[in-house]
């Protein structure tokens, strides 16, 4: 479980644009994260893990900054937020649109030559890479599914999903035949 939360502080760390504003929350036994839902609001608690080395006063008026209604620090180390429903939802059309930024380059950016197309499910749970199978093999652009795999499994986290239950699948399908030939599941491809 640890793994994951460093992952998804990872994450945290390379989403700028998603800075200490991201909310998620600790289950009951401060491991696991969930998204806690209100009528007019939304708790999010982020585990103490993603704020090491940080200066928890500046995190907690950042947080105010970015339009966040209250940020309390828990016995802990972690921080729970409380924000409207409509903050909430910003945040995640903002990571929407930072998933969408990253597969419209993965598609036409130069890093990644063999991938050509990148389709994805709404709530990013399944992302497609249409590859040049043999360009794809022979070089490093499967760093591109772990960016895939880290970013789906932070937007749902954010959107409430259980971290137990998130999962995020990759299929590599072979722009010339149509094939796919590689699957894989996130988190559970970082464990292997």
């Amino acid at each position: 479980m640890l793994k994951r939360f460093v992952v998804l502080l990872l994450l945290l760390s390379l989403m700028g644009a998603c800075s200490s504003e991201q909310p998620t929350k600790n289950a009951e036994d401060g491991q696991g994260m969930e998204v806690e839902k209100g009528l007019l609001n939304v708790e999010v608690t982020l585990p103490p893990l993603f704020f090491e080395g940080e200066n928890i006063d500046e995190v907690i008026a950042n947080a105010k900054a970015e339009g966040i209604k209250d940020v309390k620090k828990n016995e802990d180390g972690s921080l729970t937020y409380k924000m409207s429903k409509a903050k909430h939802k910003e945040m995640l059309d903002e990571m929407k649109d930072t998933i969408i930024e990253q597969v419209n380059e993965l598609e036409t950016g130069e890093d990644f030559p063999s991938i050509q197309t990148v389709s994805y499910h709404k709530a990013f749970k399944e992302f497609t890479l249409q590859v040049d199978k043999e360009q794809y093999e022979n070089s490093f652009d499967g760093l591109a599914t772990i960016g895939l795999g880290l970013v789906g499994v932070y937007y749902q986290v954010l959107d409430g999903t259980d971290i137990e239950q998130t999962k995020v699948m990759i299929h590599l399908e072979d722009a010339a035949t149509g094939e796919v030939f590689d699957s894989m599941v996130y988190p559970d491809a970082l464990d292997e």
